[in-house]
């Protein structure tokens, strides 16, 4: 009996998820779970590799799998979800995956992606991209450290997302292929994936892996966790992002 391709839930088909898309597609015994409900925008194209000017103002789920499908990846590898990670939903795509990959532009969606991840058990790897730093990291199902353990205190509106301060196509490619490189390494079953944040610096050309530290009082990993289920009210304060 031939095994259970590994499940890959891709959150968000943007300028991350695209080329993560792309590489994990040509990974053997790989099923990708794309997760969208956007539309394809000009001002996007030179970012997210999987849209032609053909198609936009159509849906980037629908694009993405016609552009993985002409690319040689067969149709039964693609589940699709017409649909945001939403807190009504989280734990339910979450929980039928091996492994989420999170390229959303907000920190709402990070950090439910994060919780939704932890509390069902599955390791996530995170990225974001703004101006000319993009970063990357694979927090464990056990988490420890996990997202909230570095960015839990970041206020609302603290940082600028793409709309606002802009980003540059070859960071975004460059962040989507070392997140696409975790995920790559954690379906392998190698634990060094885990336990640092990898940063680019597309101005210095510079890429450093910085050990990342639990943070003993953190809500969700701590020793005292105070994030228990996921409430929809946690979601509501959008922030920046990659």
């Amino acid at each position: 009996m031939s095994e259970r391709p590994k499940r890959v839930l891709i959150v968000g088909l943007g300028g991350l998820g695209c080329p993560v898309a792309a590489i994990l597609a040509r990974a053997s015994g790989v099923e990708l779970w794309l997760c969208d409900d956007d539309e394809v925008d000009v001002t996007n194209l030179h970012r997210q590799i999987l849209y032609r000017d053909a198609d936009v103002g159509t849906d980037k789920l629908g694009a993405a799998q016609k552009a993985l499908i002409l690319g040689g990846l067969e149709p039964s590898r693609i589940v699709p979800q017409r649909t945001r990670l939403l807190p009504d939903n989280a734990r339910q795509l979450v929980s039928e995956v091996d492994l989420v990959v999170e390229g959303a532009d907000n920190f709402a969606t990070k950090f439910l992606a994060a919780d939704a991840a932890h509390l069902v058990g599955r390791p996530i790897v995170h990225g974001a991209a703004v101006r000319f730093v993009g970063t990357a990291w694979a927090v464990a199902a056990e988490g420890a450290p996990c997202y909230r353990c570095w960015f839990e205190d970041v206020p609302p509106g603290a940082q600028q997302g793409c709309t606002e301060a802009g980003v540059m196509g070859p960071v975004v490619g460059f962040c989507g292929a070392l997140m696409a490189d975790l995920a790559l390494r954690v379906l392998a079953g190698d634990a060094s994936a885990f336990g640092s944040l990898y940063t680019y610096d597309g101005q210095t050309d510079r890429l450093r892996q910085v050990p990342a530290a639990a943070r003993p009082g953190c809500a969700l990993c701590g020793s005292s966790p105070s994030i228990a289920d996921i409430i929809e009210s946690r979601y509501t304060t959008p922030s920046c992002a990659a």
